[in-house]
């Protein structure tokens, strides 16, 4: 077990490196220049020359990407250039929002794929079991923002029972404003989200259903839901276990795009703030942040999947 979690972590740590690569050159390649930020329009040459200077891109590219490389070590991933606010802290003081809205959605959908999924598989002879399928299936080709549209339309506008949009400007200082300006972004991300998730947990009951260890404790005279319960949901836990780290991975850059939906001052707004000013420092802090949490948590995942099933570790040790 040790030396495959110091395996995996060195594929992480690799991973969070290309991932830095790929997103410092990227962002490199696109269209425009970060020194009109600073810039009024109509600057001269000389200005912006005095621009990129200022802010190090006239350097090559290898040494911008060693001395980001070097600050993101330190955890300083620079200033806006539109705020000259530092974008770690920046960062930090949106993730109260974004972390509770992902937490509380990814919750949810579990609440609701899992029973859902394996009520699907177990009752698939049923007139609801290809039903819910069905229903999962159009889930998943639903955009989280048309979700999130229409959650606005029904609660917001016509009921008026919930919040469009927004969050307290003192924020968790007032809980219940805080609670009911996030019921709906969690409702959307969790309804996305819980779609996929009801899929891969009737898969995987399915699949325990058909297994021979099933029949043979029913022929020993279990209930099907005893065996179920006794043999089968471990087994079936350990495909979904994978599946839930993607998720909770998947509902954060989810959440992230559905706070821009709700105008919550998470990472979301802060994203599409920097992409629509070109603040180079904004959009990479937040990116890289968003990354390394999808690494981090599949990292989690693959551990946790190994201490449930057994075989994995026992294959490892041989």
């Amino acid at each position: 077990m040790i030396s495959y979690l110091l395996r995996r972590t060195a594929i992480l740590l690799g991973s969070l490196f290309l991932a830095a690569v790929a997103l410092f050159v990227l962002l490199r390649l696109l269209p425009g220049d970060p020194a009109n930020a600073l810039l009024p329009v109509g600057a001269t040459p000389e200005q912006i020359e005095a621009a990129r200077r200022q802010l190090g891109t006239d350097a090559p590219l290898l040494d911008q990407f060693g001395t980001w490389l070097g600050h993101v070590f330190t955890l300083d991933l620079g200033k806006s250039l539109i705020s000259t606010l530092p974008v770690g802290p920046e960062i930090v003081t949106r993730l109260p929002v974004t972390v509770p809205l992902t937490l509380a959605a990814f919750v949810l959908a579990v609440l609701v794929a899992v029973p859902v999924g394996v009520l699907a598989a177990v009752r698939a002879d049923r007139w609801y079991g290809p039903v819910l399928n069905a229903v999962a299936q159009f889930g998943i080709a639903v955009p989280a923002f048309w979700v999130g549209l229409l959650l606005i339309t029904v609660f917001a506008l016509r009921l008026q029972i919930l919040p469009a949009g927004g969050f307290p400007p003192d924020g968790w200082a007032s809980p219940g404003l805080a609670i009911e300006a996030l019921v709906l972004p969690v409702i959307t991300v969790a309804l996305v989200m819980s779609a996929s998730l009801i899929r891969y947990v009737r898969a995987a009951t399915l699949d325990v259903l058909g297994a021979d260890y099933l029949r043979t404790a029913r022929s020993l005279g279990m209930s099907r839901s005893g065996a179920m319960r006794r043999h089968g949901l471990r087994n079936a836990a350990v495909p979904v276990i994978a599946v839930l780290a993607m998720e909770l991975a998947t509902t954060f850059l989810g959440a992230v795009v559905v706070e821009s939906v709700f105008a919550l001052p998470g990472l979301g707004g802060l994203l599409v703030r920097g992409i629509a000013q070109h603040d180079y420092p904004v959009i990479q802090g937040v990116m890289l942040v968003s990354t390394a949490t999808v690494l981090v948590v599949g990292f989690l995942g693959d551990l946790a999947q190994r201490l449930v099933d057994p075989r994995l570790r026992n294959r490892a040790a041989s």
